[in-house]
């Protein structure tokens, strides 16, 4: 076993984090299993939520084709389309990239808005993909999108909290 005061090498804080953001994600996305009964829709995708606090936080621990399989994942998970949280989740992580070539510097508040948007723009494109325009659910997606943007922070720093304790051993 592995002392306290004996800290890890680099070689297996990596291994520790390529593991531990990726169980997290299928953790979350997971969690619509639960029995939870509910008269109005308005659990969050705790899964993208997931995946968005890990590549916010600390890019390197979520790898550039991971949302794909993630996202195939939650597919089957949630109900939703096969192939829609995979396409999804990748244009995020796609625009996310994007953003950090153009940005010098990000702070919370910047990563707090680009989670909320990006969580927005896949409930709102997931609604179009798996709902017929007919159906009256908006009122529910903008609960779903105002509790999302609530649950970053709690989200950002859980993983911050998992990261850290990761590096602990």
């Amino acid at each position: 076993m592995r002392s306290d005061h004996i800290p890890l090498s680099r070689t297996e804080e990596r291994t520790r984090a390529s593991w531990l953001a990726p169980a997290t994600i299928v953790l979350g996305s997971l969690l619509t299993l639960l029995p939870f009964v509910a008269t109005f829709p308005f659990l969050p995708p705790f899964g993208l939520l997931m995946l968005l606090g890990w590549r916010l936080t600390r890019a390197d621990t979520v790898k550039v084709w991971a949302p794909v399989p993630l996202g195939l994942l939650d597919d089957m998970v949630s109900g939703q389309p096969l192939g829609s949280a995979m396409l999804l989740w990748t244009m995020c992580f796609i625009a996310i990239d994007v953003l950090d070539t153009r940005l010098v510097w990000r702070d919370f508040w910047q990563d707090w808005l680009i989670a909320a948007g990006a969580a927005g723009f896949c409930l709102i494109a997931g609604r179009l993909i798996a709902a017929p325009f007919a159906a009256h659910v908006d009122t529910a997606l903008l609960l779903q999108i105002v509790i999302c943007a609530a649950l970053f922070p709690l989200i950002s720093s859980l993983c911050g909290w998992l990261d850290r304790d990761a590096k602990k051993g």
